[in-house]
């Protein structure tokens, strides 16, 4: 190999190099915002959730049930994955977590499934499909 030819080899393996890096870089940037974005779908959640217990505590306030203002069924959202979580729950015979949910789903346990499927557990629970019976604990209602 003459010493001209080394130097292109030197050359490449640090435009590699760079190009990692740059990828790296953008994919640490990128989980950044997932994490920035779970943030506020979390944020958004207990607001729905104030709302709806303000509501509530309103209504008692002015003697008007609850009843009387017919709330139409529970909407769950059409992304595939909330049929998966309610596929489990319909399977489960216990509360469950957002770690044993990823599990059952076949999801590797690291911080960004887990706060994934919590968010979308929080928003079942928004639109009373599902219950929290305590911090980060879930089921279906009972009938």
């Amino acid at each position: 190999m003459t010493h001209e030819g080394h130097g292109r080899g030197q050359a490449t393996a640090v435009e590699d190099r760079h190009a990692g890096t740059g990828l790296t870089c953008e994919a640490e940037q990128t989980r950044a915002r997932i994490d920035e974005l779970a943030g506020r779908l979390r944020e958004l959640d207990q607001e729905i959730d104030h709302l709806r217990i303000t509501r509530k505590t309103l209504l008692t306030l002015v003697g008007e049930p609850e009843a009387e203002h017919a709330v139409p069924a529970p909407v769950v959202p059409e992304h595939p994955t909330y049929q998966q979580i309610l596929a489990v729950f319909a399977d489960a015979r216990k509360p469950l977590r957002a770690r044993d949910l990823c599990q059952a789903l076949d999801l590797p346990i690291v911080p960004n499934n887990t706060e994934g499927i919590r968010s979308k557990l929080k928003r079942l629970v928004s639109r009373s499909i599902l219950t929290e019976t305590e911090p980060g604990l879930f089921t279906q209602p009972r009938s």
